[in-house]
């Protein structure tokens, strides 16, 4: 019998499977420990609201009954709140689907994908899938370096990623940038603002870019509920786009792809818009407050407009990774980005971030910290 090896589409072998990191109760069982302090996923550590777990508990009891495949509540809330017109909202599984759906729709083999070095997971993921070139431009300074990505493009570009709060290092690009980027781009590719992080955002130079939208420009703007509506384990996002760019993904979405449960939850999660904003506020202080502890222990970071902080730690970053798991606390390694020497570091609670500064600093003790930021 042939085995399945020989059958794989040759761009399949060319995807290197995304990894989680170890999970909580991984990491209790291999150590022995009865606590793990998370913060490598970039979660929200507050939890839902009570009234997205009481619209759950109601869904759940018509689980037997197929989801609604238009989305359409949730496409008219956020339709209402975002001031867009509904058909130019697609509901996804996270926004990474849609994501999926528009190298589904819109990339064959011949053509590029451009974006920012190091990406996000599914950024290459889709070039790879759908047998296209990858562009990677190398990030400036730790944010997008828009002329360089524009000076990329050609005819055969038929997707440009901007991840806006720039995921890992948290970096955003100004109102200002994006025109100017804007204005250089073909109308023969579709650039995408990748902003799951833009409920945290409190930059007054932050783009509108649901203003291009409804403007009529070639491009997407992805959201998600996963981040400030702390609803990561339900998998629901969403892309806001011109008419014709949504009805195109629309074709390749896949039936139901998006749970009852997860439809209800989404709505009532924009209804409570006081604990979204709690979250916010507990994040804001979080990043207040690693900021200057990373300060205090002569650690170089980059400032952040997310749910997370890149800092330099001065060793290598899977050592620190393993000293820090010992401890209790898990983070994210830096040499997956290219930059062996970082962590990122998701901001928790209170608690939560006393915590991961204690370890941290046990793990550095009396190290010489060496910065790699500058």
């Amino acid at each position: 019998m042939a085995n399945a090896d020989e059958l794989i589409r040759d761009t399949v072998r060319r995807i290197v499977p995304y990894s989680p990191g170890k999970s909580s109760a991984e990491v209790m069982a291999e150590l022995g420990i009865e606590q793990v302090t998370k913060l490598a996923s970039n979660e929200n550590p507050i939890g839902p609201s009570p009234h997205v777990i009481e619209a759950m508990a109601r869904s759940a009891a018509q689980a037997h009954i197929y989801p609604d495949p238009q989305c359409t509540a949730l496409t008219s809330a956020l339709a209402a709140l975002l001031d867009v017109d509904p058909g130019t909202i697609v509901v996804g599984r996270g926004s990474d689907e849609v994501i999926h759906m528009l190298g589904l729709a819109f990339v064959e083999p011949a053509d590029n994908l451009v974006f920012a070095s190091p990406p996000f997971a599914l950024y290459p993921h889709t070039a790879r899938l759908m047998g296209a070139e990858e562009r990677a431009i190398e990030h400036r300074d730790f944010r997008h370096d828009l002329d360089a990505m524009a000076d990329a493009i050609d005819e055969r570009t038929k997707l440009v990623f901007i991840s806006n709060p720039y995921n890992p290092t948290g970096t955003i690009v100004s109102a200002d940038e994006v025109a100017a980027f804007m204005e250089r781009v073909p109308e023969t590719c579709i650039v995408v603002f990748d902003e799951a992080y833009v409920e945290y955002v409190d930059a007054d130079d932050y783009p509108d870019t649901l203003e291009y939208v409804r403007a009529g420009w070639r491009c997407a703007v992805l959201r998600t509920f996963s981040k400030a509506y702390a609803l990561a384990g339900l998998r629901i996002g969403y892309g806001v786009a011109p008419v014709d760019i949504t009805n195109a993904l629309k074709q390749v979405r896949e039936p139901f792809n998006v749970s009852s449960i997860a439809q209800d939850a989404a709505v009532a999660a924009l209804r409570d818009v006081e604990h979204m904003r709690r979250c916010v506020d507990v994040n804001r202080q979080g990043r207040e407050f690693l900021s200057t502890q990373f300060e205090q222990m002569g650690l170089q970071f980059v400032p952040t407009q997310a749910n997370f902080v890149f800092v330099d730690v001065g060793m290598d970053s899977v050592e620190c990774f393993d000293e820090l798991m010992r401890r209790g606390v898990t983070v994210r390694t830096g040499e997956i980005f290219g930059l062996p020497s970082f962590i990122r570091v998701t901001i928790g609670t209170r608690e939560q971030n006393e915590t991961f500064i204690t370890a941290l600093r046990e793990v550095l003790g009396g190290r010489t910290v060496s910065p790699g930021l500058g």
